[in-house]
């Protein structure tokens, strides 16, 4: 894994954890809080309703208090059995009247239990739910009392716990009660419920987008420092290789000039000697049958003539290496006489070899001094294509173009030799190595360099900008 993804790694995973703990702490925090509220909800709520049950019934019996004293019992406490049932509140509140022993006197929503004993009635559980309203509200008299009890709930038709307040009326001997069905507290603490959940989300939703937020912007600016990072290092290898080649080139130049104005000179000074030797052997020692040298062996005008010759060759080894490294020419007169004398060399060479190639030189525009770099660059990448030329194209013919203009300088070198598959030498990497090379070259100075091959020939051509360039 490369150092940049891990740099990356460990400043989005920390953020990731962090984030994953907050989540969880506000998930948390939010449901203890749920829990809280529904507590205080709840308590309140219900001390909200006993207080207004009890309202209610202090109501109902201030309604039936002056009829209490009138002296027509029966038709009295008919009017105030008739009041009370016509005094509802909510869809399921509503008043409710036994007597002391248990007999329903009132029932607005249940008129099937009017009249009936209920001292017997039993809820699910088996608890004698009107005993313990009687009992309720015999202890506390005419000042009431709470009381949780299961009734049957009209509008839902099943038993549900519910919320009462009793008190006696003792001039009739009757219990007056009310209440509420605590289901509709459910109901209210699961609306709370529900919306701290969907509060509890909102806040998880934007603790969500705040951490996919801050990882892109993570992301985002180790991609740029990356790219940045990217740039900067190609600029260096840039500069590196542009560095790279001109110190082999000023090795080459240097081991050029040891060539030619050392080891060069001294070779030509030991053929002087050995040609001064050799000419004044021949004219002390004539050859004679008595002095002939031992049948098996040379003369000694022959191995030194041999020895001169091989000198010869070496000296213009040596002369050929010295070229090769670093033209003079191209130092001294220019590109432009640099690639006319390796055109000639070219030719020569191939006439010696038996496949003669005819090659030639054109220059377009005004010829202008160029850096060194550039005159460097654009004879090496000549050199190569020609030896590319010679050992695979069979070509017979070379043009090589060089064209000055305003901004730039080209070079274009086109052959008529058979081509070859660029894709094929593109894939392997034992092959195309001098094409790379002749690109390696061109990048670091801001050219370009494209080739077309096929059957009739390949075509180059180098471009390089001269624009803000130091002259040489």
């Amino acid at each position: 894994m490369k150092l940049r993804l891990k740099i990356l790694l460990l400043a989005v995973v920390p953020l990731l954890i962090a984030m994953a703990a907050l989540s969880f702490a506000v998930y948390q925090q939010g449901l203890s809080l749920v829990q809280q509220e529904k507590q205080v909800v709840s308590s309140a709520w219900l001390q909200s309703k006993e207080a207004e049950l009890r309202h209610y019934v202090k109501l109902g019996y201030s309604a039936i208090k002056p009829l209490l004293t009138d002296t027509d019992v029966n038709g009295a406490q008919q009017q105030a059995l008739d009041l009370l049932g016509q005094m509802e509140f909510d869809r399921d509140g509503y008043f409710f009247v036994y007597d002391l022993n248990g007999r329903n006197l009132m029932h607005p929503r249940q008129p099937d239990l009017v009249g009936k004993d209920l001292s017997g009635l039993r809820d699910e559980h088996g608890d004698l739910v009107v005993q313990r309203l009687l009992a309720a509200a015999r202890a506390a008299g005419t000042e009431g009392q709470v009381i949780h009890y299961l009734w049957q709930k009209p509008s839902a038709q099943r038993e549900t716990e519910k919320l009462g307040y009793v008190m006696v009326v003792p001039e009739w001997n009757w219990m007056l009660g009310t209440g509420i069905y605590n289901d509709d507290i459910e109901a209210a603490l699961n609306d709370i419920d529900v919306a701290a959940q969907q509060n509890i989300r909102g806040m998880l939703a934007w603790v969500a987008g705040i951490a996919a937020i801050s990882t892109l912007l993570v992301a985002g600016s180790g991609l740029a420092l990356n790219i940045s990072d990217h740039r900067q290092s190609d600029a260096k290898l840039r500069l590196l290789a542009r560095q790279v080649v001109q110190s082999q080139e000023d090795e080459r130049a240097r081991l050029s000039r040891e060539l030619h104005d050392g080891i060069s000179q001294h070779l030509v000074s030991t053929k002087l000697v050995l040609e001064a030797a050799h000419e004044r052997l021949l004219r002390q020692s004539p050859r004679h049958d008595s002095a002939a040298p031992p049948p098996g062996r040379p003369p000694v005008e022959d191995l030194l003539a041999n020895a001169l010759e091989r000198l010869h060759a070496t000296v213009g080894e040596v002369r050929r290496i010295s070229h090769n490294l670093r033209p003079s020419l191209l130092d001294d007169l220019g590109l432009p006489t640099a690639l006319a004398q390796l055109a000639r060399e070219i030719t020569a060479a191939s006439g010696s070899a038996g496949s003669p190639l005819h090659s030639d030189v054109h220059v377009h525009g005004e010829v202008t001094p160029l850096p060194e770099s550039h005159n460097t660059a654009l004879f090496r990448i000549a050199q190569e294509a020609l030896t590319n030329v010679i050992r695979h194209a069979r070509a017979a013919r070379i043009d090589m173009t060089l064209t000055y203009a305003a901004d730039h300088v080209r070079l274009d070198i086109q052959d008529d030799g058979c081509g070859f598959d660029y894709a094929d030498v593109q894939r392997d990497p034992d092959r195309g190595i001098g094409l790379r090379n002749m690109r390696e070259r061109v990048a670091p100075l801001g050219g370009r360099m494209t080739l077309h091959t096929g059957l009739r020939g390949t075509a180059l051509s180098a471009s390089l900008p001269t624009s803000g360039a130091a002259p040489a």
